[in-house]
């Protein structure tokens, strides 16, 4: 490849995976200030009954998002990556928005947590479709032999969110007081990620279409491309499985350290959002590196080997942070944690990818990852604070994480002898790609 069209390349990454960052952005922003936002829409009695509220109320966006993957994910199939990715960026702004501006109960009442809700479910229907829009157009522009790598940029992306959102964290904790914090310093974030959507937008207008999908046979209809989702349900339930660990893994190691280290842990507020800036840190160098292994060593043996790894090590590894908990230990478990993340992904995607068949490929890449967000990672917070109420057991996050790993190496077994009979075509274009037999 020479320089000019190595240059495209790194042009066409960054303007994709920009709406990748804002949404994720604006969800570890969520997360991070669940207790602010709690007693600013949702005050109650008790402080735990609120925290949950606004807990469900964030993971009420993650019931959206198999709408969304299936609705917009046929929008983009038929229409184009390009114009696919731009519609999703205005309804991931609009909530965004909504969220920011909104007045608390004390001001507008019941109005406010309903408009609340209204904004985390727009950004949910947007985010049913961005994380699989984004991954199917690195994969048709990726080169050949290096599609982990170029889909890898697709989470490393929301990596750069995490550090930005941690960042951001670590000034307003520091400078701010915590009656400030509760008053308005928690919107501080939000209105940040409203003042960059223009250029997030500007950037995905100068999107080029992949050749691929200009290529390609498209389906004839939305109807037909909700017709072919369902006739490969199993392919899409195997993905979905193969989903729920990296999903599950990311929500426990980002948005909800925040909350678990303040509520559960009980340590130093300033200190957990260090932790979380360091993870942000940690996943965006471990997801490349996952790519190129997937690259040179193939993706079934990472897909095997670390959830297996995780099974052995996630309940005893928050069984001793728990026991006597310190930075440093919040911090090893989540770094250990956060490269399981990373070399899973890695693998995932770009395999979630080259699965799918290519009429449908963003709408059952999308639903298959949407389902596993929905069922298992973005109620991760609100589950783990569940789990630890009913049980007095603070380390029941590794339980959770160990089921998930389990199931996605279930996942992965059933889809072991899936060949990949369209990994060939994504970037030549090529028609005429057989359909699966399920």
């Amino acid at each position: 490849m020479d320089q000019s069209e190595r240059s495209k390349n790194i042009k066409a990454v960054v303007r994709v995976s920009s709406g990748n960052f804002l949404e994720m952005y604006d969800f570890m922003v969520y997360g991070y200030y669940a207790k602010y936002i709690a007693q600013t829409f949702f005050p109650t009695d008790s402080e735990f009954a609120s925290l949950m509220l606004s807990l469900a109320t964030f993971g009420a966006g993650f019931l959206m998002r198999p709408l969304g993957a299936i609705i917009l994910g046929a929008y983009i199939d038929r229409h184009g990556r390009k114009a696919g990715l731009i519609l999703t960026l205005g309804l991931m702004a609009f909530g965004t928005l909504s969220i920011a501006v909104t007045p608390s109960f004390a001001a507008i009442g019941i109005a406010a947590p309903i408009i609340v809700v209204i904004g985390r479910l727009m950004q949910g229907l947007s985010a049913g479709v961005e994380l699989g829009g984004v991954s199917v157009y690195l994969a048709e522009i990726a080169t050949p032999g290096n599609r982990g790598f170029y889909t890898s940029w697709q989470s490393a992306s929301q990596q750069v969110a995490v550090i930005c959102a941690a960042l951001l964290g670590v000034v307003l904790t520091g400078f701010v007081s915590p009656e400030e914090m509760k008053l308005w310093g928690w919107r501080v974030p939000l209105l940040v990620g409203c003042f960059i959507i223009p250029v997030i937008l500007w950037l995905r207008r100068s999107l080029e279409e992949t050749s691929a999908f200009n290529k390609m046979e498209k389906a004839s209809s939305t109807a037909e491309v909700f017709k072919l989702v369902g006739k490969n349900w199993k392919l899409v339930g195997m993905g979905m499985m193969m989903s729920i660990a990296t999903t599950t893994t990311f929500y426990v190691i980002t948005a909800y350290t925040p909350t678990f280290g303040r509520e559960a842990l009980k340590l130093d507020a300033f200190g957990v959002m260090v932790v979380t800036l360091c993870v942000g840190l940690s996943n965006f160098i471990w997801l490349p590196i996952g790519g190129m292994i997937s690259d040179r060593i193939g993706r079934q043996k990472m897909l095997f080997i670390v959830p297996s790894v995780v099974i052995l090590t996630a309940y005893p590894f928050m069984v001793w942070l728990t026991r006597d908990p310190s930075f440093g230990k919040l911090l090893a478990v989540l770094l250990w944690f956060s490269a399981s993340f990373g070399l899973y992904n890695g693998s995932m995607i770009p395999r979630l990818a080259e699965m799918m068949p290519h009429k449908v490929r963003t709408a059952a890449f999308s639903v298959a990852f949407a389902l596993a967000t929905a069922i298992f990672g973005g109620f991760t917070p609100l589950i783990c604070t569940a789990l630890i109420e009913a049980t007095g057991n603070k380390a029941m996050p590794g339980a959770w994480l160990t089921l998930a790993a389990a199931i996605s190496l279930a996942g992965a077994v059933m889809a072991r002898k899936r060949r990949d009979y369209d990994a060939d075509l994504i970037n030549t274009g090529i028609e005429g790609a057989p359909e699966p037999a399920v």
